[in-house]
């Protein structure tokens, strides 16, 4: 197996270890959490599927800019949340049933509101866009769902098993960052190209106003608020990437405007996880809730 195929699997098998240490952690009342209350559900949608997408596709007429970092905004606005996050929402203090329930939301409409939404926003731009449903499902599934709900159903059948969670999560995320680092190095030199026409500051002021459409959306629990805050702000780009693939001209430059907007979106989110963390403890982990 070479190099090329050897980082995208290794990607994929540290992104399942995350998530299937969520779902070990993970209770059948986190995963059903957000179904349980409507309101808070309506606003998550109003605000990562609705609001977003719009503020995107504005950000993008109103700046003028390259096809590829247009697209990039757009693709991650209609992108479910990325299986990283919960552990993040955690730190900042987030409910962590909110975050495991909104992930498994979020990726579940996904499958049909983000090819939909491209669709729409592309007859905005007068461009015909067409995103297989197909491509959306392979991702979402195997990156969120399935390993999601193995470990819920492992953590059912087996007493003990949750125990396991941390040390999965640990080596998922020791193998992301060495299957991550070598396609940033690849990248970095395309993500440079990219920069210069307003790219940095549109994609800096999506992720501030996402965060504050997410923020004001969350309701009065302040540990809701922060989890819809960092749900609204940062998107799956695994999804985003595929989605690219099936409409790009110019697949290679779509890829690299895709990873800068994500990594503009985690350093101005950072400054936002501090705050949150200094303004009160995070809420109990599933595993301490069971």
């Amino acid at each position: 197996m070479s190099l090329a195929q050897l980082i995208p699997l290794a990607l994929e098998i540290s992104i399942g270890l995350i998530v299937l240490a969520i779902g070990l952690r993970a209770t059948p009342g986190d995963l059903t959490y957000v179904l349980r209350k409507p309101s808070l559900l309506l606003r998550s949608v109003l605000a990562m599927n609705v609001l977003m997408p719009l503020v995107a596709a504005g950000i993008a007429a109103a700046f003028h800019l390259r096809p590829a970092v247009e697209a990039a905004l757009i693709l991650l606005a209609v992108s479910p949340v990325p299986p990283i996050l919960p552990g993040k929402e955690q730190k900042a203090g987030g409910n962590v049933s909110y975050a495991v329930g909104l992930l498994a939301v979020s990726a579940v409409l996904a499958i049909g509101s983000a090819p939909a939404s491209i669709v729409l926003i592309g007859k905005l731009f007068g461009y015909s866009l067409d995103v297989p449903v197909a491509r959306v499902v392979k991702v979402v599934a195997s990156s969120v769902l399935v390993p999601l709900i193995l470990g819920a159903i492992v953590r059912r059948l087996v007493p003990g098993a949750a125990r396991v969670a941390k040390g999965l999560s640990r080596i998922g995320s020791v193998v992301l960052l060495l299957g991550i680092v070598p396609v940033l190095v690849t990248t970095v030199p395309k993500m440079f190209a990219l920069l210069g026409g307003f790219t940095l500051v549109a994609g800096a002021a999506f992720a501030l106003v996402s965060l504050l459409v997410g923020h004001l959306l969350g309701g009065p629990a302040e540990d809701d608020r922060t989890v819809l805050a960092l749900s609204t702000a940062s998107r799956h780009p695994g999804v985003a990437l595929a989605m690219g693939a099936a409409i790009a001209n110019d697949p290679k430059s779509l890829s690299a405007a895709v990873l800068f907007t994500f990594l503009v979106s985690v350093i101005v989110t950072g400054p936002y996880v501090k705050w949150r963390k200094r303004g009160g403890a995070a809420h109990p982990a599933p595993a301490a809730q069971a």
